[in-house]
């Protein structure tokens, strides 16, 4: 009887179970076995295999609009394109407009780029900053650079409508009434201090620039297109003045907030002061350009979700709780209307416009959001026990709202 095979060592290598080749000797040793396991064809319909990378993606480098960091500029999204010929022109034109405004104006490019999506969308500015921001300058510059007749009204407590819109004077030669026109018939209607003016002189501005047309007389007057009314407002005095209110101020397509230049822009902005000879500003586009561009404005596409996104972010102002911000609800006390929808969609489309995209994107939605809806949301005493502003709460939509 045999005794049982030793045992092997731990680290011994495995016997082979492979024969031999034929022709070899018995002193010949054998190949080793392969202790992997068969590899099975790979067939035509398998899925591409995904190599994981020890690394994560680098992120995209943050991009700079108006000193503040913005998102990645976003993919295209499917079905979306870049403008067609005659709209990249239409857009390039007012980027000229841009560069040739720049020429007199230094920095106030949010300003700048607003005053162009109202001209674009067909809408009004209200413009709120302190006195010496060039907001006047502004106006007239733009107004030269596309040759369109721009005017300043001053708006003083003893304003009246007949001052603003016209009025009928005696002719003593012929015993008959004339029609004198007031300076609203103009394409700029700078209004400058809006709130000194009596509310009546208010209403009549703001008649005129829902109804695009004025009455003098029993006769109706159409007024020029474009026509775009800008309106200034002082927030450091309020005496003597005379607020608009809210439901005027939902009339205004955006509400633009003008802040001091940085210190390097008002260095430029003291060179061009002191120099001989100030730089002049030439004619870049015409009244019938602005036509085109604001027509070419509608060929920008403005997908079904980015219009689902806008319809929420303006819900949410009326009903934060449905929209996981329970917290908001007793800081709002009236919502934006439907207008704010509106003027958000238009706004965010003529951003992306001007931005020489065919297409429309969230980040166009949230450049706009704050001037679209900050002087359509009313704040609570509790919201203003906190020193919370509209623009606070905007902020908190924005992050609570989910994007798509």
């Amino acid at each position: 009887m045999s005794s049982p095979p030793a045992p092997q060592p731990a680290n011994a290598p495995a016997p082979s179970s492979t024969t031999a080749p034929a022709g070899s000797g018995p002193s010949a040793s054998p190949a080793p076995a392969s202790t992997s396991r068969p590899r099975r064809p790979r067939s035509t319909t398998d899925p591409p295999r995904r190599r994981e990378s020890a690394h994560p993606p680098a992120l995209p480098a943050a991009r700079l609009q108006y000193g503040h960091p913005v998102a990645p500029e976003p993919a295209v999204p499917p079905g979306a394109s870049a403008l067609p010929p005659a709209a990249a022109l239409a857009a390039d034109t007012l980027a000229r407009v841009r560069a040739e405004v720049h020429r007199v104006i230094i920095g106030q490019d949010r300003l700048i780029d607003r005053l162009l999506i109202g001209l674009l969308c067909n809408g009004h500015i209200l413009v709120e900053g302190v006195p010496g921001l060039a907001k006047s300058l502004t106006v007239s510059t733009l107004a030269r650079a596309l040759d369109l007749h721009a005017v300043r009204i001053q708006f003083t407590p003893d304003l009246l409508p007949a001052d603003l819109v016209g009025t009928e004077v005696f002719n003593a030669r012929d015993g008959q009434f004339t029609i004198r026109k007031g300076p609203i018939f103009a394409n700029f209607v700078l209004a400058d201090e809006i709130n000194r003016a009596p509310a009546k002189v208010q209403s009549a501005l703001l008649e005129a620039m829902q109804e695009r047309q004025v009455t003098i007389g029993g006769q109706t007057f159409p007024l020029d297109d474009p026509f775009l009314v800008i309106t200034t407002q002082n927030p450091i005095e309020q005496e003597g003045t005379y607020p608009l209110p809210e439901a005027q101020l939902d009339r205004f397509l955006l509400k633009v907030r003008v802040d001091y230049p940085s210190r390097a822009e008002e260095r430029q902005v003291l060179e061009l002061s002191l120099a001989p000879e100030p730089p002049r500003v030439g004619v870049v586009a015409s009244r019938q350009s602005i036509l085109d561009a604001r027509a070419a404005v509608h060929e920008v596409a403005l997908d079904d979700a980015i219009r689902d996104y806008i319809t929420q972010l303006v819900a949410a102002t009326r009903r934060p709780a449905d929209y996981r911000l329970p917290d908001l609800q007793p800081l709002i006390a009236f919502g934006a209307s439907p207008r704010a929808s509106i003027s958000l969609a238009l706004a965010a489309r003529a951003h992306a416009f001007l931005h020489g995209r065919g297409y429309t994107t969230p980040d166009d939605v949230k450049a706009v959001a704050h001037e679209a809806l900050r002087h359509r949301i009313i704040t609570t005493y509790e919201a203003d026990a906190r020193e919370l502003t509209p623009d606070d709460l905007i902020d908190r939509l924005l992050e609570g709202v989910d994007v798509p």
